[in-house]
């Protein structure tokens, strides 16, 4: 089969969260089956745009209703990914620093939109599947369907991946005119609580709907902001499938991220040497257990709730534990993580910003990873820490539920039921209690590296759905 997974992420291209990493991986995999798995993503204004090699395959122009504007398609040459890249250069509108937080975000990914598909729709072939991540792609289904344009793409399955349904791109009627024509009569199509919905228009029309967990898939029906009854409506057509990891990325035998490689069976003297490494950065003691959090300072992770969390654990704990964070997100957040080491230095630092690096010798190093989520699609840094033998805390949510078991039910990790400081306070607490006992804290590590979180099952599933 010819996969064309279109997203705007894809590590590392450009990552912002778990989506860049999902897409980073799968084509791989796919491929890997003995598909044709290509990624085409925006062609953003960074360092993998300039330090690697493309051709031109394509050089047109987009229109977005009476405005024009230059697109180039780029191919990175050297297939150094695992599988082809094609980069969209929308001139004026992709090329930026960052991938999202401008105020034409709905031209940037609509016109990437619409270039993808003039592009595919001038090939002398048809590809079997376009794969669609998230509603930055999300009008791509609905276009194929309905524009008399694209008339000739309308047999390509289009299948559509929700990553996090709380992002919907929705944008007014006034912009309708930027679409290619279509009747009018289909508009409802579009349509979503009297908005354009990108993400409501792909669950209606693309042939498949998919999401990254099959819990996530079940909490959709009762929560997805404002969506709840169309995903319900559409459940038919829909599954759960949960994301893996990329074990070529993420492996600590071979990391060359961190100051010392291990297996399962030397985890114990590899995450001490990661830990005292790790330790002496941030001016930590590496014989106190450490406890981080990597990620997105946002609500949906409950990072709101992080400084009264770590205050309260730290005064409680009278200095026997470490805290590290690593994030960037809400700015008072930032603000106030940062100040808590004013108050704590010694048993706990921060880094504020995204440190890919980083977060490696943090899976490395620490000894517990916090997921104090609200919304949690599927989570991937739980099963990063699984990987390097960290001990995930986490919410029974989404994901979450799915690959994390509490040791109390014979599991690996450490669970609760609520995002509030008191549940988060209680396992922290729970952690510390196992990192007394050394000879059970050591088999559970022994297990978790073991652990199956592989592509290749997830790959598979998805060639499944593709041809159902």
């Amino acid at each position: 089969m010819e996969i064309i997974h279109l997203s705007a992420e894809c590590y590392p291209v450009a990552k912002v969260g778990g989506l860049g990493d999902v897409v980073g991986a799968l084509p791989k995999y796919q491929n890997k089956l003995g598909h044709f798995a290509k990624v085409v993503m925006p062609a953003y204004n960074n360092s993998f745009l300039w330090e690697n090699e493309f051709e031109v395959v394509y050089d047109a122009w987009v229109n977005l209703g009476r405005q024009a504007f230059p697109v180039r398609i780029l191919r990175e040459k050297t297939n150094k990914l695992g599988f082809d890249l094609y980069l969209v250069q929308v001139i004026g509108l992709t090329d930026r620093d960052r991938v999202y937080g401008y105020a034409d975000d709905t031209e940037r990914f609509l016109a990437y939109q619409i270039s993808v598909l003039d592009w595919i729709n001038q090939w002398e072939h048809r590809p079997d599947v376009i794969h669609c991540h998230d509603h930055h792609t999300g009008l791509v289904p609905f276009m194929t369907a309905n524009c008399e344009r694209y008339k000739s793409l309308n047999q390509i399955p289009t299948i559509l991946t929700i990553h996090n349904a709380q992002y919907q791109g929705q944008f007014g009627w006034d912009k309708i005119h930027y679409l290619p024509a279509f009747d009018l009569w289909k508009s409802g199509m579009l349509e979503w609580k009297n908005a354009i919905n990108p993400l409501a228009s792909a669950i209606k029309c693309a042939w498949r709907v998919t999401t990254v967990s099959p819990s996530y898939l079940d909490e959709l029906s009762q929560q997805a902001n404002g969506l709840e009854g169309l995903l319900s409506m559409e459940r038919g057509k829909s599954s759960g499938i949960l994301n893996g990891i990329d074990f070529e990325v993420w492996d600590p035998k071979t990391d060359v991220m961190l100051d010392k490689t291990y297996n399962f069976r030397t985890v114990e003297s590899g995450k001490k040497a990661n830990k005292a490494a790790l330790c002496a950065v941030f001016n930590l003691d590496p014989t106190k257990p450490l406890f981080t959090f990597i990620g997105r300072l946002v609500g949906e992770k409950g990072a709101d709730l992080l400084p009264d969390i770590f205050h309260n654990a730290l005064a409680h704990s009278k200095g026997n534990i470490n805290i590290l964070v690593l994030g960037s997100g809400d700015p008072v957040v930032e603000g106030k993580l940062s100040e808590l080491h004013n108050w704590f230095s010694g048993n706990y630092n921060a880094y504020i910003g995204y440190n890919e690096k980083l977060s490696h010798q943090i899976y490395a190093g620490a000894d517990f990873l916090l997921m104090p989520s609200r919304v949690e699609p599927c989570g991937l840094n739980q099963m990063y820490a699984l990987r390097y033998g960290t001990i995930p805390i986490v919410r029974r949510i989404g994901g979450l539920r799915d690959t994390v078991t509490d040791i109390g039910d014979g599991g690996f990790g450490i669970c609760h039921d609520q995002t509030s400081v008191w549940d988060v306070g209680q396992a922290m607490g729970r952690a510390y209690e196992l990192y007394q006992d050394k000879k059970r804290m050591k088999g559970i590590l022994k297990y978790t590296m073991q652990l199956d979180h592989s592509w290749d099952k997830a790959a598979q599933q998805y060639i499944d759905t593709y041809q159902m």
